[in-house]
């Protein structure tokens, strides 16, 4: 059985290979396996840990990619199915100078969004040590349905629960509503992700440590904020702070998120000491190989053939 399972969406993305250039402008594009659920999934495969993927792909040539593509990262595919009318969802990035996010998603409906709680097998979460999920995935339903069951059943089991409440505004209709449903998931996460562009929607302030103080009284035990070039912010309740990030010739920002994430419940999932009370030279070690993990990725385009192996961060975070 995994270690680790995540549930969500895994989708092609194609990424621009004309930097700054808008995709209303119709830049060249290659195509790569994507989703943020999917890449922390084969992060954590690349990292070391056994992992396993809850998801729906369209019975159609992409999803067989997208199923090869994680079965020849380690990634558990057993509980990957195929939607028999749905496509497969495709996104296409604009590559920006600046790491911020332009995105166009194509699902309507994608396959993705067709998960159910019935695709949810109880008994194959309670086997695993880690739980990760994403706020793309709570979007639409059935999928959003699935995923507070997933997190639900995983808090309830005692699993260590990391969560990404990435705001990807086209994919709501209602923002208001996506702010209450990325709330409601809140209390059964562990360990929470953001970033900093997505910091003000989902908080409510631009303040790092006020936005980290109202995620941390609904239960959470960890905030990590990333800040692309500039590294990371880090609270644990007890411990705080900044963490630089690590310089880098950046071909494609996507996905760097998800490679810290991958990193740092790594490094979290091999502590005895509760996070909580995790000492603030532990938690700046952890976030600082997590900003290597996103920084490496940072210089492939495309997300899951950049994410980089365990002996590639340490030998990357030994060298400075």
């Amino acid at each position: 059985m995994p270690e680790a399972i995540a549930v969500g969406e895994l989708l092609i993305d194609f990424v621009s290979l004309d930097r700054d250039r808008p995709l209303s402008a119709l830049p060249r594009f290659v195509g790569a396996a994507g989703g943020s659920a999917a890449n922390v999934a084969v992060g954590l495969a690349r990292q070391g840990v056994t992992a396993g993927f809850i998801g729906l792909v369209g019975e159609d040539p992409f999803g067989q990619f997208l199923r090869q593509t994680m079965e020849a990262e380690g990634v558990d595919v057993s509980h990957l199915r195929f939607h028999p009318t749905a496509r497969t969802t495709l996104a296409f990035l604009a590559t920006r100078s600046d790491g911020l996010k332009d995105i166009s998603f194509y699902r309507n409906p994608g396959a993705d969004m067709m998960l159910s709680p019935q695709d949810v097998e109880a008994g194959y979460l309670r086997e695993a040590r880690l739980f990760h999920f994403g706020a793309v995935s709570l979007s639409r339903s059935p999928a959003r349905e699935a995923t507070l069951f997933a997190a639900r059943t995983a808090r309830a089991a005692g699993l260590l629960v990391s969560y990404d409440p990435n705001w990807r505004p086209t994919l709501w209709d209602d923002h208001e509503e996506a702010r209450r449903v990325i709330w409601e998931a809140m209390p059964f996460a562990d360990v929470v992700h953001c970033a900093e562009e997505e910091w003000e929607f989902v908080t409510g302030t631009e303040e790092l440590e006020a936005g980290a103080h109202r995620i941390l009284s609904q239960g959470p035990r960890l905030v990590a904020v990333t800040q692309g070039q500039r590294g990371c912010y880090y609270d644990n309740g007890s411990a705080r702070g900044q963490i630089a990030g690590f310089p880098v010739e950046v071909a494609d920002a996507t996905g760097a998120g998800d490679a810290f994430v991958a990193a740092m419940v790594t490094q979290l999932l091999r502590e005895t000491t509760p996070i909580g009370e995790l000492p603030e030279a532990r938690l700046r070690a952890i976030t600082r190989y997590a900003n290597a993990a996103g920084a490496l990725t940072c210089t492939k385009p495309g997300v899951i053939p950049s994410l980089p192996m365990r002996a590639e961060v340490e030998g990357f975070v030994g060298g400075w």
